[in-house]
């Protein structure tokens, strides 16, 4: 536990969002030190929690309810049960709404304004108010109405066109990415558009709304290979694990294992033919140029030098590397993530106290943003229970014992 100041404190923030793009956004914003709180369905909670392929386990057998998805995304959070689609329930959401900075929220376009808890409706009781919609398609156009989902962005977006082994290789054609990364990033979008829109509010006084879509993250996402496109009219290749700003880049055998190489400028080549004893290859011209060894003829150069590297193990070939300063990283199985020494020093693995897992604790993945010198982003709470500070907030609110009791009887929480 930290003593140094969070950079969000005093700043309260709704998460009316559910699965992962907009509740990674409300965690960052948690980590920073927002009091967030996560508003989700009586007896269900966010969609997410049934995701992914691993639990957190409960004492006693008890069902947690904590998937690998929910947890990756949820921590720092309260939870509140609240079926905002009755009068009692839209009430709460607007008492919440009165001091609070921020609401973000993940549904169909259109669709809170049923319930008068739309951006216009609740600017009315709070004109300082950032409220942030995270949509597939974003709030207008010929798709906004359409549902969203990480795999369909990584393919309309262009992601997969530059992802996956190049033409006329065996298993060549688009790749998705195995992380939800459009998702991930969105998440961070929101979040970053949210503390601009905080530093608006500081100097003008003003919330506004924020129009946050997948489908907006997707291409820009593809960067500098978009950009690419963009410049020349010419669609670059899929490269495979080859780099795609300069080479020789990409992955080496070694007698024990695997290294990724990045040997992108004609200074770290040459370095390399040294080091191979091939100085040769520098002059090459099917190698001479940055364009042909990470292009037109990339292939075979990285089979010239996978036939040197196979012949030493995967310590030595790092040392190599090390020695005439080439970056090199050993490639890690995910078991292996958690033993690299600069993983350990990092405190990238992150054991926080859980009252309600098995083990008393629950491993997450430490925030990026934690090495901030005077006010990092820290883990204070585990993802939570549905529901778990339903009461909690509902008194900060001015519910007391009698009147909570009737909310639940009325099933609003």
């Amino acid at each position: 536990m930290t003593t140094k100041p969070s950079a969000l404190e005093g700043i309260r923030v709704i998460d009316m969002s559910r699965v992962f793009a907009a509740p990674v956004g409300a965690q960052i914003l948690g980590d920073l030190g927002a009091d967030v709180i996560k508003v989700e369905r009586p007896g269900v909670g966010d969609d997410g929690r049934g995701y992914g392929t691993a639990w957190v386990k409960g004492k006693d057998g008890a069902e947690t309810r904590q998937s690998s998805f929910f947890t990756v995304s949820n921590r720092n959070k309260r939870s509140i049960t609240l079926n905002h689609s009755k009068p009692e329930g839209q009430e709460i959401i607007r008492k919440l709404a009165e001091t609070a900075d921020v609401l973000i929220e993940n549904y169909k376009v259109g669709d809170l304004k049923r319930f008068g808890l739309d951006y216009e409706s609740l600017k009315a009781i709070n004109p300082r108010l950032i409220y942030c919609s995270v949509t597939g398609y974003g709030q207008t156009g010929p798709s906004a109405a359409l549902p969203g989902y990480d795999g369909l962005f990584q393919a309309q977006g262009g992601m997969m066109a530059v992802t996956g082994l190049p033409d006329g290789q065996p298993g060549a054609g688009p790749l998705k990415a195995g992380p939800s990364l459009v998702d991930f990033i969105t998440g961070h979008n929101t979040a970053l558009a949210i503390l601009g829109a905080l530093m608006h509010r500081s100097r003008t006084g003003e919330g506004q709304f924020i129009d946050i879509a997948l489908l907006d993250t997707s291409v820009a996402m593809v960067s500098h290979i978009m950009q690419d496109y963009l410049i020349s009219g010419v669609a670059p290749p899929r490269l495979g694990n080859g780099g795609n700003g300069g080479g020789p880049a990409d992955l080496l055998h070694a007698s024990d294992g695997i290294v990724y190489l990045t040997a992108g400028t004609d200074e770290h080549y040459r370095r390399l033919t040294v080091l191979m004893e091939q100085p040769e290859l520098f002059t090459d011209d099917r190698f001479d140029s940055n364009f042909k060894r990470a292009r037109s003829g990339q292939a075979e150069l990285i089979r010239i030098i996978n036939a040197w590297s196979s012949q030493l193990t995967v310590a030595d070939l790092l040392a190599k590397f090390d020695s005439v300063g080439i970056p090199a990283a050993k490639y890690n199985e995910l078991e292996d993530v958690w033993r690299d020494p600069q993983v350990e020093h990092r405190q990238l693995r992150a054991t926080t106290p859980h009252p309600h897992a098995e083990a008393g604790s629950v491993d997450l993945i430490a925030s990026p943003l934690a090495q901030m010198s005077a006010s990092p982003a820290t883990i204070r709470r585990p993802p939570p229970l549905i529901g778990e500070h339903t009461r909690e907030i509902l008194g900060e609110l001015g519910y007391d014992v009698a009147r909570i009791a009737e909310l639940q009887e009325l099933k609003v929480v």
